[in-house]
């Protein structure tokens, strides 16, 4: 029954629900369904690529934890150039994950949201979790 499953994986569009030997048709169609489109499924991965990166993970958890903070002061908190935090802040800014102010001469940056600050603290507290498992 898996290897049946396996296969509709594999070729979806050849295969019906109705066709395939899988533990729960019904399952499978619903999954089906609420299956984000190939267009959502980029965007999300694009977004998660984003944030694979360990220096805007940890730009986004000093903005999360300080609520804003200029360049010079993310360079300072991550110790990284001040070039290398610009650079990943145009990033955040442009996927709509950061949002900047300007003050005189000095630019402000913060999360953009409250699901950006939601999806960190999910993330940590996952990771917080996991640890806990392990001996």
């Amino acid at each position: 029954m898996v290897e049946a499953c396996a296969s509709m994986v594999e070729a979806p569009a050849q295969l019906s629900v109705e066709e395939a030997a899988c533990v729960d048709p019904a399952r499978v169609a619903l999954a089906r369904q609420r299956l984000a489109s190939p267009e959502e499924a980029e965007q999300l991965a694009g977004l998660f690529r984003l944030l694979a990166d360990p220096t805007r993970a940890r730009i986004l958890h000093a903005l999360l934890e300080a609520g804003e903070l200029c360049v010079s002061d993310l360079a300072a908190t991550v110790d990284v150039a001040e070039t290398t935090v610009s650079h990943a802040l145009r990033l955040l800014r442009t996927a709509g994950v950061a949002r900047h102010r300007r003050a005189g001469r000095r630019v402000y940056y913060r999360l953009d949201d409250t699901q950006v600050r939601l999806l960190l603290d999910v993330f940590h507290q996952h990771l917080a979790h996991g640890r806990q498992d392990r001996p």
